[in-house]
């Protein structure tokens, strides 16, 4: 006598029954942090400044766009780096959302003071202009003595007390390591200089390092070489940042070398902004845009909708007047314009066409 199943499975060879679909359990995928850096370092190096409202405006798009950490400005006098002028400005035109984070960038005890005076003026029920302090330093004295006119070591001891003095206040403390594959000034940079230094972050409180390629001459092996170096050396990955600039177009490629190494966290500008004006010769920061798109069908998934964000890096790169240095901002654009047209052809029922046969 045949059992259900043998019935079942004579019939299917003969036809006479449908195969059940296949099932397949879908695994869950990883996430991946994106940090959006575009309206502070993405805007820091360009030639003209940029008026507040122009900056609220981008990390409004940005926000409204589906990315939740967003670098908002920094607290640098402006004469050093006049296109940070006017962050308190930007931060109180910002709409911004509970639950999201708006880092600002802080590089000593003057600019902590100048963001918790304007903090402790803000009303309590308000949605805080910030809950995040962004320091920096450098793996190279060269890189360091050119951006804050002091050593590796002396630019540590300050920043130490600026974190202490910002965890106190309840401000969240995140690092920066400069030139961690190349210095503009002194050449290569030992992968060893770099653990040390971001231990030393680590040490005075900070809950992230980002390692920044700043010249963007990284590419996978110097990147894989880099993070070897550091995680062997004791710090874990899930404490480091990657922050990947695109000059030689290897910061998606040196993405996926760090996502190898566990790395979960990366910086990015939407548009492909930024620059580094101590870094004379390097192009912006690897592009949001991309970013997501290489991402796309792979097992890790991160914040923002692609197509909302492409129209953010479009609009700010015609207000700046300048070329939008995403590739994948640059197709979608080109996709949408083909698609306009296609509709207005359907509109106008081909009688712009069939002027332009008689002419």
């Amino acid at each position: 006598m045949f059992t259900r199943n043998a019935t079942r499975a004579i019939l299917q060879r003969r036809g006479l029954l449908a195969a059940q679909p296949r099932t397949y359990a879908t695994a869950a995928r990883e996430r991946v942090r994106i940090v959006e850096v575009g309206p502070r370092d993405g805007l820091q190096n360009e030639s003209t400044v940029i008026p507040p409202e122009v900056k609220a405006e981008l990390v409004n798009r940005l926000t409204k766009a589906g990315l939740d950490i967003i670098e908002s400005g920094s607290f640098v006098s402006p004469k050093w780096v006049p296109q940070m002028a006017g962050t308190p400005e930007v931060l109180k035109r910002m709409e911004r959302q509970k639950g999201l984070h708006y880092p600002v960038l802080v590089p000593n005890m003057k600019g902590l003071e100048l963001l918790l005076d304007l903090l402790s003026q803000q009303p309590k029920s308000e949605v805080p202009y910030t809950d995040e302090i962004a320091v920096f330093t450098a793996a190279s004295d060269a890189f360091s003595k050119a951006n804050t006119n002091c050593t590796v070591a002396e630019s540590l001891e300050r920043l130490s007390a600026v974190a202490k003095r910002a965890t106190k206040e309840g401000l969240r403390v995140r690092g920066y390591v400069s030139v961690v594959i190349d210095c503009p000034y002194s050449g290569k940079v030992n992968p060893v200089k770099v653990k040390d230094v971001s231990q030393a972050l680590l040490d005075m409180g900070c809950y992230e390092v980002s390692l920044g390629d700043t010249v963007g001459t990284g590419n996978p092996t110097t990147v894989d070489r880099l993070l070897r170096t550091v995680i062997d050396g004791g710090i874990p990955a899930s404490v480091l940042a990657g922050h990947f600039h695109d000059t030689y177009g290897m910061g998606v490629a040196n993405i996926f070398a760090a996502l190898n190494h566990g790395v979960r966290t990366f910086d990015s500008a939407v548009g492909g902004l930024g620059g580094c004006p101590y870094s004379p010769g390097a192009t912006g920061n690897v592009a949001t845009e991309d970013v997501l798109y290489a991402l796309r069908g792979s097992q890790y998934e991160a914040p923002g909708d692609l197509d909302a964000i492409a129209e953010v890096g479009t609009w700010i790169s015609k207000t700046l007047k300048r070329q939008n240095a995403s590739r994948v901002g640059r197709a979608l654009e080109a996709k949408r314009a083909r698609e306009q047209l296609e509709k207005e052809r359907e509109n106008d029922g081909g009688a712009a066409e069939a002027i332009a046969a008689k002419l």
